[in-house]
């Protein structure tokens, strides 16, 4: 959530710097395909209402330059198209017959610095054991979702989209919804630094915002450039780590 209008808590950017940018992700988007280039034109497991509420959700905690004026020249959730990664996510079991669920990507390489076809968009089918995993798991996602969804309209007085910035920050960090913000907050930082193929990440916003080139292989990377420091630290020095997890212990 922006630092601007009136928050005490230290800015987004600095806060996402604190934790692992590049998680590992869930399940693929089939990409950023709406007119805007951020959001599906339809989606497979939301209403069109509970991806209004996401997204704006989301972008409380990341936002970009619509969002907060702080944020001017970084992308946040809207800009990376974190609605769509978390709603294919939600439906990765639903892509068709004979089709593997959009969970691992495969490789060994894309084509973002090689010549070819993007051996990660070709999904590792699951064994017996990891499709049931899978399923649970994201069956239970699908649960909290349609709940904490319903609890933000809830606490909104009817529609979380149409609160000010202010109110939506304050109903995200109610004790009554820190579940469902604290899995927000997971979803966001994966569809705003995964792999593009798990669907968020649109155009490499994220990537490019942390100046990070991703895969280069088949190349790879030498020992000399895992090694080498590529500036100064931005959590180095500072209390935000600390800020980090009073933030995550408060959700």
């Amino acid at each position: 959530m922006p630092a601007s209008e009136g928050s005490t808590r230290p800015p987004r950017r600095a806060v996402i710097a604190a934790v692992p940018a590049v998680l590992a992700a869930a399940t693929v988007l089939d990409g950023c395909t709406s007119s805007s280039g951020h959001q599906p034109k339809t989606y497979r497991f939301f209403t069109s209402h509970q991806a209004a509420v996401v997204e704006d959700a989301t972008a409380r905690i990341a936002p970009g330059p619509a969002d907060d004026p702080a944020e001017a020249g970084h992308p946040g959730a809207r800009e990376a198209g974190v609605t769509g990664y978390i709603d294919t996510m939600l439906a990765a079991f639903s892509h068709g017959e004979g089709q593997p669920p959009r969970i691992f990507a495969g490789g060994p390489w894309s084509n973002r610095h090689t010549a070819g076809p993007d051996l990660m968009a070709r999904f590792v089918p699951l064994d017996p054991l990891a499709t049931v995993a899978w399923r649970t798991r994201i069956t239970a996602w699908q649960d909290q979702y349609k709940k904490g969804i319903a609890a933000l309209d809830k606490l909104a007085g009817g529609d979380f989209t149409r609160a000010s910035h202010i109110k939506q920050d304050k109903i995200l960090a109610a004790k009554s919804v820190s579940q469902f913000t604290s899995l927000l907050f997971e979803h966001t930082i994966e569809g705003l630094y995964a792999s593009p193929e798990y669907g968020g990440n649109c155009g490499l916003a994220g990537w490019k915002d942390i100046a990070f080139p991703g895969d280069i292989q088949p190349r790879g990377y030498t020992p000399d450039e895992v090694e080498r420091s590529d500036g100064h630290d931005p959590v180095q020095d500072t209390g935000i780590v600390a800020d980090v997890l009073k933030l995550l212990g408060a959700l």
